[in-house]
């Protein structure tokens, strides 16, 4: 082994695949027909399946993205949009089926609900089949729930809310999801509430040649706070599936979020996720991303800093190896006065891999008194992985603090030489430098919030210089 090749990262524990057995499978492909009868299988309100054939028809307007990696292998037709696994919604581990189950078990996340979570969401494949929250929350009057749940419960809320923050034309993929979306998360925060221990959503992909497209909607009232854990793993197979979920967050005056996502999808795994806040008055969104494992990734999350004072910030980190392209970034608009941003991204490619650092911040001209800061650091660690970055800095205003700065660069042979020198062997001088450029993103996970995300992050690691 050369000095700076590394080992293959070993899956094993994300990689158990369960039997292809479901209740009902959406047969391949898209069209009016498919999504009439996924609204049916649904249930939708009229409403929601107008809203469903309206984003089929933007979908087929759009045409895919020309800057990016080279998605032309998806082909839709190959492409099942939804799967009902063989359960139904349980608030109770011992009623979800035993191979579910065991999943999710080895996957850690009772264990973590246990220890450290105030409420959880697991979703298999298309459905939502566990949820539960503390009772103390619920009588403060938080809401936590699967989507298909407050659609029906809560219809005048996410009516209001639902993809106006992320609107179906913004892309392609954002219009397919508008059209098949099916489980994911609804969160609301009332004014004033502390959520203190962390709300999380897993979700579980298992069925060959299909895709995942859950719709995450979260309001944080006025002055209340919440930090939010989304994790998810596929295992992997030799046909495409595909990830196109929607994060939609709101954050009103005075309130704050944080949103923490570990991204740890297969290989064969195109992940073409769409994630964005909007953000008040004095109000902070915080965003912790790691995106590992998927073939192709083209992730961007988004602030839009509308209210006086608003901030953001992103910490984020790609890990990319053998027949990875990892497509990530970060964008902003500070659209008031004394916003602020903050951006720390960093990317570790490997075995031929690709990282690229793509991103965009906007300083509109009524944004006076705006401050930004962006950097990214990329490491390679052979002579044959690929590391870009590409900005894009908007500045409108002269009234503005703003700095960016970006470093790409290998392992030094001088650094491993001098830790070698002083007693560390060649593996453990390439887990130091690897876990201290990764360190940013491993301190914002601490074990006692999600012990899976950190086994997620810590595998990456340790199995690629073991």
């Amino acid at each position: 082994m050369s000095k700076t090749k590394l080992e293959e990262i070993n899956r094993n524990i994300y990689d158990i695949k369960n039997k292809d057995e479901y209740d009902f499978k959406i047969k391949k492909g898209l069209t009016p027909e498919i999504i009439e009868e996924i609204s049916m299988q649904k249930k939708d309100p009229d409403w929601m399946r107008k809203f469903r054939l309206k984003a089929l028809e933007t979908y087929n307007k759009l045409e895919l993205p020309t800057w990016g990696p080279d998605i032309s292998e998806l082909d839709m037709n190959q492409i099942a949009t939804y799967v009902r696994p063989k359960t139904t919604l349980s608030n109770s581990w011992e009623d979800v089926p035993e191979d579910i189950k065991n999943t999710f078990d080895k996957l850690g996340i009772p264990e973590a609900e246990k220890r450290s979570l105030s409420g959880v969401g697991a979703q298999y494949d298309s459905e939502v089949v566990y949820h539960s929250m503390r009772e103390d929350l619920a009588k403060k009057g938080v809401i936590y729930t699967d989507m298909e749940t407050a659609v029906r419960d809560y219809p005048e809320l996410v009516k209001k809310h639902f993809m106006k923050c992320v609107p179906v034309n913004d892309h392609k993929f954002v219009a397919l999801h508008g059209a098949v979306w099916s489980g994911g998360s609804f969160v609301y925060v009332p004014k004033g509430v502390k959520v203190d221990i962390p709300l999380q959503s897993y979700f579980r992909l298992n069925s060959p040649e299909s895709g995942q497209f859950e719709h995450t909607l979260i309001i944080v009232d006025e002055g209340a706070s919440l930090h939010f854990i989304e994790g998810c793993s596929a295992p992997k197979y030799n046909k495409i599936n595909l990830h196109a979920g929607c994060v939609e967050l709101y954050v009103k005056d005075n309130a704050y979020l944080r949103y923490s996502t570990i991204e740890n999808w297969s290989k064969n795994m195109l992940n073409l996720n769409t994630k964005k806040a909007i953000v008040g008055k004095n109000a902070k969104m915080d965003w912790v991303s790691g995106s590992f494992g998927s073939k192709i990734s083209m992730l961007y999350p988004m602030s839009i800093l509308n209210g006086e004072g608003a901030k953001t910030e992103y910490t984020g980190i790609s890990f990319a190896g053998a027949g990875q392209n990892l497509d990530n970034g970060f964008k902003v608009v500070h659209n008031n006065k004394n916003t602020s941003s903050v951006v720390n991204a960093k990317s570790i490619s490997k075995n031929g891999g690709k990282c690229t650092y793509r991103s965009q911040v906007r300083i509109n001209e009524n944004a006076k008194g705006a401050k930004s800061s962006v950097s990214c650091e990329s490491l390679m660690l052979d002579d044959i992985s690929i590391s870009d970055t590409i900005p894009v800095n908007d500045i409108r205003t002269d009234d503005v603090e703003f700095s960016h700065e970006a470093k790409i660069g290998k392992i030094s042979d001088k650094t491993i030489f001098y830790l070698m020198s002083r007693g560390m062997s060649e593996e453990d001088a390439k887990a130091m430098i690897v876990r201290g450029f990764a360190y940013p993103i491993s301190k914002e996970l601490p074990v006692e919030y999600a012990v899976e995300m950190n086994n997620l992050i810590n595998l990456e690691l340790e199995g690629a210089i073991g």
